[in-house]
């Protein structure tokens, strides 16, 4: 294990992406704060809550499309990789982008957790800090683990993480500010969890 830690803190970007366009699609591989991360494959539950989520912003904001699969340049000087389950952006906005991304242009990414067992730091630590860093001005955290829907907004990119960050339990009533201005009842989030 320690071999594995020495070696991830020392991979550079080109390394690392160079892996990730070889992995199988039973993964997607990440690279956060200089260390590899690997989520499995999602399952149906997950996969139905980003289409859930997709149709409710595309009623709401027609002008968007829901990127789901795309990969971006995070961390601090963009040396980190991260695929969020989504990416809300402008119409095409990601066209001739390739795999990795500039996060310039995202209005929001979205995390649906896994039942992995790096969930807790990948997604509810390490991410949230690289999307602030990036200026993303949203991220929405669907959690199946706890049945909340956390809205991270008012970016920090000194720092790293968002100012304002607001949790609801699965059930209630959403707001996503600006740059969405939409509400969500997440009501039907309880039929996606185990």
């Amino acid at each position: 294990m320690t071999v594995m830690a020495e070696r991830t803190s020392q991979m550079s970007v080109e390394e690392f992406e160079t892996i990730a366009s070889a992995a199988p699609e039973t993964v997607t591989l990440e690279f956060i704060n200089g260390r590899l991360g690997v989520k499995k494959v999602t399952d149906g539950d997950h996969s139905t809550i980003v289409s859930w989520l997709a149709r409710r912003c595309m009623r709401t904001r027609p002008d968007l499309d829901l990127y789901q699969g795309q990969g971006l340049r995070v961390d601090a000087c963009r040396e980190g990789r991260a695929k969020p389950d989504a990416v809300l952006a402008p119409e095409a906005h990601f066209a001739g982008h390739g795999e990795w991304a500039d996060p310039d242009g995202a209005l929001m990414v979205v995390q649906v957790t896994s039942y992995d067992s790096d969930t807790d730091r990948r997604n509810r630590y390490e991410k949230p800090a690289a999307y602030g860093q990036a200026g993303i001005p949203l991220y929405l955290l669907i959690d199946r683990d706890s049945c909340t829907v956390t809205v991270h907004s008012v970016p920090d990119r000194q720092v790293g993480g968002y100012r304002d960050i607001r949790a609801a339990k699965f059930g209630e009533k959403v707001f996503l500010p600006d740059p969405m201005g939409i509400e969500l009842d997440t009501e039907i989030l309880k039929d996606y969890v185990r």
